[in-house]
């Protein structure tokens, strides 16, 4: 599962760059996360990095805070 859920991602992240998402068009609510880059991620980059997270939380055995797990994924709150 955790397999679907990074193929997901990935497969969303290029999506997004090959429609020309930038940075610029997120909303405000997504500013208050940054990439290890330290730029606010797209929505379909949060989209893909929560629902990777939502399927990680379904797999038996796996616990954990959403904030540790997007950071396990690359984002950490702004600062």
């Amino acid at each position: 599962m955790r397999g679907v859920g990074a193929l997901f991602l990935l497969g969303l992240v290029a999506w997004a760059t090959a429609a020309g998402a930038t940075p610029a068009s997120v909303s405000p609510e997504l500013r208050q996360w940054q990439t290890m880059g330290g730029k606010p991620p797209t929505k379909a980059e949060f989209a893909a990095v929560v629902a990777a997270c939502e399927d990680r939380a379904k797999e038996p055995g796996k616990s954990g805070s959403i904030e540790g797990c997007l950071a396990e994924f690359g984002l950490r709150h702004a600062q």
